[in-house]
């Protein structure tokens, strides 16, 4: 891709001309009907006209730079045979473009690289933040890790990619999904069917983010053969989990003993994960998280790892970041 600088205009504003070798990976670094750069435009402040295989950059220096290195950080990105979606492009603007190569293609752990992936049987999952990537490092190297953080940021997401990963490797013999079933607001009593048509809607994060990652029928079937089990946290009493990847998702909600009881389910050959956000608890006034007290008597445990994430490491829609920034503003105050 070649760069130039055409004259600057009597405004003071720059033009920098892009040029780009290949018009398929140019048409989707545009997007449909340039929907991209229409992106790029509104968040940077800046003009990107397209002249065939070129694209010229309009505006203020600094932001004419940040564009540019945008645009050549995204291009990099399709030209290493990865997919651009919008959650990439949010990443890009948000977090500062870090140029990838072709030659950054490296398998996972091979050497610290800016490219990590997880490899499941429907799709190759791909941190997109340096927060992501050192937690899902800290999963592959340690048998007991926390991810602590605002919703969106990819904590369940990224361990079950994992766990689903560790299954297909043979490094597990099953999965565990787990959760405590708390409400939000509502009453549990008050839906209907038995107690697992009543429980099932709070587990369904869990089985979103596995149907991800498997086929439906394999999917099924390995629930059925119970090689992979999602269950409320209180079905965890008694059990000891060994060659197992076990994850506890919604950790906030455990009081402070349903958490001990579940660190101390942990068998030989296992790892467990717990995710949670620590704004959002919805236990009864006056008990105590069990995140919380897990974070406070576990963080110099060598073997234990923490992973903090925040508004800047969301991957939904934009609007998320923009929303929990605000409510992290507003309890400053």
């Amino acid at each position: 891709m070649a760069i130039g600088a055409l004259t600057p205009p009597a405004d003071a504003a720059t033009e920098t001309l892009l040029e780009f070798p290949d018009n398929f990976l140019l048409i989707d670094l545009c997007g449909e009907y340039d929907r991209n750069l229409s992106t790029i435009e509104d968040r940077l402040g800046v003009q990107i006209l397209r002249r065939g295989n070129q694209l010229v950059v309009i505006g203020e220096v600094e932001a004419s730079k940040d564009a540019v290195q945008v645009l050549q950080s995204l291009y990099n990105r399709l030209e290493a045979g990865r997919t651009l979606e919008a959650g990439d492009l949010d990443r890009e603007l948000r977090m500062g473009p870090k140029p990838v190569g072709k030659g950054d293609q490296i398998e996972l752990f091979k050497g610290d690289t800016a490219r990590v992936e997880i490899k499941t049987r429907k799709k190759l999952v791909e941190p997109r933040t340096d927060a992501q990537k050192a937690y899902v490092k800290s999963l592959f190297a340690n048998e007991l890790a926390f991810g602590i953080g605002p919703a969106g940021t990819g904590k369940t997401y990224l361990a079950v990619a994992v766990g689903v990963n560790m299954l297909i490797s043979g490094h597990v013999d099953k999965i565990i999904l787990s959760r405590p079933a708390v409400e939000a607001g509502e009453k549990l009593g008050y839906l209907p069917g038995d107690m697992k048509d009543k429980v099932d809607p709070y587990m369904q994060p869990l089985y979103d983010a596995l149907n991800d990652f498997l086929p439906g029928k394999q999917s099924a079937k390995m629930m059925e053969e119970k090689v992979i089990e999602i269950a409320p946290l209180a079905f965890m009493r008694g059990r000891t989990l060994s060659n197992a990847f076990v994850v506890l998702d919604e950790a906030q909600n455990a009081t402070t003993m349903q958490m001990k009881m579940f660190l101390t389910r942990l068998g030989e050959g296992s790892r467990m994960v717990i995710t949670g956000d620590r704004t959002q608890i919805d236990l009864p006034r006056g008990v105590n998280s069990g995140l919380w007290d897990a974070e406070r008597l576990l963080k110099d445990i060598s073997k234990i790892s923490f992973n903090y994430f925040t508004s800047k490491d969301v991957v939904r829609h934009p609007l998320v970041a923009a929303i929990i920034e605000a409510y992290e503003k507003d309890d400053k105050v």
